[in-house]
């Protein structure tokens, strides 16, 4: 059976994506995660980006605004330079996670393919109930579920030249609410129906992700096509995250170039660095799990791209696969993690 790939400017073969990142944003607004700073500190946000200001958004992204509006004139002028940064370091794709609830920009990511090179996927579905319009929480399954199915196969709303490539990020919270439910469930009955990939955003617990996984499963979703966002800050345990890789689902570590060990969105427990990351998946190689890995850096905020004083989309191109290749991962695993396996779950057989 052929399959294609979906982009904002059409379909494409499988085998031309490329490096891809599978996890990340290039316009939205996430200020209502914002995080009133530290009292000592708190004049320090009432600036412009600036030398004397970075360190401190770099150690509370979330108490900055400005930081979480990612869909400003100047931020997607950054967007667009740091995708171009990107295409020259020999990246081939971008997966824009950007979901109902965000402010998904689609006409904007057509102007970034088109202007870099880069392939641009866009996504379709919802991101956590709070983030939803009075509309959207009454929606029932059947009314999620034709949503994501009319974007996939036909046009993505207001914009009737581009359709979705995958459904996602669908978001929850914990408990996950009733409408976060219907979500997962819809997501789960449309790819069974399309048999495009699907990307799931679990809360900061480690129940999360089994949850999601099975009402998925429940619904008619194919194991093989689900991706699992942001384990690197949820399946901290290594042996909750080996026996979550038995599921059979992707396994995405998304957040490298975050460096901070506190988490403000989750202030029980230590964000990891990249070399833990690296070591979360060499746990998954030593255990033959090369075919279910997947990295990004899930950018989201302004602090992170390159005129900001951040790592940009080529973080993991310029300095972590370098590092990968240190700790004896072979060239071969390195293609099948960032290259082979994203063209396999982003895959629609036609």
């Amino acid at each position: 059976m052929s399959s294609i790939v979906r982009t904002v400017k059409g379909d494409i073969r499988p085998e031309t994506l490329g490096p891809t990142l599978t996890h990340e944003h290039l316009s939205m607004e996430f200020t209502h995660f914002y995080r009133k700073p530290p009292q000592m500190i708190a004049d320090k946000f009432n600036y412009d980006f600036s030398l004397d200001t970075i360190g401190y958004i770099r150690q509370y992204p979330y108490s900055s605004k400005d930081n979480l509006t990612l869909n400003d004139k100047s931020a997607k002028e950054a967007v667009l330079r740091d995708v171009q940064d990107y295409k020259a370091n020999g990246g081939g794709t971008i997966v824009e996670n950007t979901t109902e609830g965000l402010e998904r920009d689609v006409k904007f990511y057509d102007y970034v393919m088109t202007t870099t090179g880069v392939n641009i996927v866009a996504g379709t579905g919802y991101y956590i109930a709070d983030m939803q319009s009075a509309n959207n929480l009454h929606s029932t399954l059947e009314d999620l579920y034709d949503h994501m199915l009319a974007e996939l196969r036909t046009a993505c709303v207001g914009y009737p030249s581009v359709r979705a490539g995958f459904i996602g990020e669908i978001a929850s919270v914990w408990p996950i609410r009733d409408f976060e439910r219907k979500a997962i469930q819809a997501a789960g009955e449309v790819q069974a129906q399309v048999g495009c990939g699907v990307s799931f955003h679990p809360h900061r617990v480690a129940e999360a992700p089994f949850e999601i996984v099975r009402l998925y499963l429940e619904a008619g979703g194919k194991v093989d096509k689900v991706v699992m966002s942001h384990l690197d800050r949820t399946l901290l345990d290594p042996a909750k995250l080996l026996e979550f890789s038995e599921l059979g689902t992707y396994c995405q570590f998304d957040l490298f170039g975050t460096e901070v060990s506190y988490y403000q969105l989750n202030i029980d427990t230590d964000m990891p660095s990249d070399a833990q990351r690296l070591n979360m998946i060499c746990s998954l190689l030593e255990d033959e799990k090369e075919e279910k890995i997947l990295m990004s850096h899930d950018i989201h905020t302004k602090h992170r791209l390159i005129d900001y004083g951040g790592h940009g989309y080529s973080h993991i191109l310029t300095n972590v696969i370098p590092r990968m290749k240190t700790k004896g991962i072979s060239k071969e695993v390195i293609d099948k993690i960032t290259i082979k396996n994203p063209a396999e779950w982003l895959s629609i057989p036609i």
